[in-house]
């Protein structure tokens, strides 16, 4: 039973997200998650409040089913498929243990020195949960889509500025790690 905790080799994954890709391409949708947030704003009357709101949101109503499907789908893999460890470097593992004082570094998905229960009510973390949030919507919106929306979408149908905004985010992601990180933690 140890071939339901594997994750799928990417000759397998990776062309059953391009098959979706072009189904969606197909039938003129395109994928994307924070299009989800837009969605559900004016579907409870967002439109009363901005105009960026005030649009036929029932014409997307079927991409709210990816978002539901991520969430379920997170959830099975979390609880019913996987071990819940990563299978870091072990010199990395002991970078984190020694400068960062995070033990659980690959012995569990969410190490709690990062994700317990109680970091969530310290200010530091509070404060940094909002700021980020704040920036990935900005970051969002200002890109005209998000993370998956360009990356999955926006490349595979050739688009350049999703091409730029993804290289954005690899750097952004890049200067999180190596120069913010530390800061923080």
């Amino acid at each position: 039973m140890d071939w339901i905790y594997a994750p799928w080799p990417w000759y397998v994954a990776g062309p059953l997200i391009a098959l979706t890709m072009f189904a969606l391409l197909l039938i003129g949708k395109q994928f994307g998650m924070s299009s989800n947030l837009r969605t559900c704003c004016a579907a409870v009357g967002g439109d009363k409040i901005a105009d960026f709101f005030n649009f036929n949101w029932k014409k997307d109503r079927w991409n709210l089913m990816v978002a539901v499907g991520a969430i379920v789908g997170g959830y099975l893999a979390a609880n019913y498929m996987s071990t819940n460890t990563v299978a870091i470097n072990p010199s990395i593992a002991t970078e984190l243990s020694q400068k960062y004082q995070i033990s659980g570094a690959g012995t569990a998905y969410l190490p709690s020195e990062l994700f317990a229960n109680e970091r969530f009510f310290e200010w530091k973390s509070v404060v940094t949960l909002l700021l980020g949030g704040v920036l990935i919507g900005f970051g969002a919106r200002y890109a005209g889509g998000c993370t998956s929306g360009h990356a999955i979408s926006g490349l595979s149908n050739l688009q350049l500025p999703s091409l730029l905004a993804v290289i954005g985010f690899f750097i952004g992601g890049m200067t999180m790690v190596y120069f913010l990180f530390p800061l923080i933690f």
